[in-house]
């Protein structure tokens, strides 16, 4: 074999094995593109006007060997607040990790990780909601039963921050709830500060109003 063939061989291996990540990265949707979307999804939500995208037989077909989501959502377990639904997305879309008070643990952590890191989403939203439990719990202290009380000692520290601001305690503390879990997120290392200081990850806040349905997001 001659040295040509040899180099031909090369470079056909080099690409197969680019070919993967070339096709990964031709997926990725920046955080703006992402967000655009999302706002216009929960416009549709909240008039009704769904389109209901990405739900047919052919995309989950299409998802049977890889993803590429826009967004991850950190949002509460609360059954009144499905991301996908408020935000008329449909599979594939959003890579969604719910649990309640929207707070974070080394398990959360590791699954936005895992998003960002290896399926490249460049959008993180910590979304909470009104009247939430366990934020409600958190305020009303007492001694919670079983594993709730992680929730709300997890909660704790938006709880004595609210306290300190005038208005609405109970109001106030969900909206600290989201900020700290965003700056805890900003600045958790070794993956997701580098990323956000690289400017290839935008970690952003929201609320979703029970009554109408609208979220607002807090750049």
């Amino acid at each position: 074999m001659n040295i040509v063939k040899v180099f031909i061989i090369g470079l056909l291996l080099l690409f197969i094995n680019l070919t993967p990540l070339l096709a990964k990265e031709n997926n990725v949707v920046s955080s703006d593109t992402a967000l655009q979307r999302l706002i216009e999804g929960n416009k549709r939500y909240i008039t009704g006007e769904f389109i209901h995208p990405n739900q047919s037989p052919k995309r989950r077909t299409e998802l049977a060997n890889k993803q590429n989501p826009i967004a991850v959502i950190l949002s509460c377990s609360d059954s009144r607040v499905p991301p996908e639904i408020i935000f008329d997305q449909g599979l594939g879309d959003l890579f969604v990790i719910r649990v309640a008070g929207n707070v974070i643990n080394d398990e959360v952590l590791g699954s936005i990780e895992y998003a960002v890191e290896h399926l490249s989403t460049q959008l993180v939203i910590v979304l909470g909601h009104d009247r939430c439990g366990a934020v409600t719990a958190a305020v009303n202290g007492g001694n919670a039963p079983g594993h709730i009380k992680s929730l709300v000692e997890a909660i704790k520290p938006a709880v004595e921050k609210a306290k300190k601001e005038s208005g609405d305690l109970l109001e106030n503390t969900i909206n600290d709830n989201i900020s700290m879990v965003v700056q805890k997120l900003k600045s958790s290392k070794p993956i997701l500060d580098h990323l956000v200081q690289h400017n290839h990850l935008k970690i952003i806040g929201a609320r979703y109003d029970l009554d109408n349905g609208k979220v607002i997001f807090t750049l």
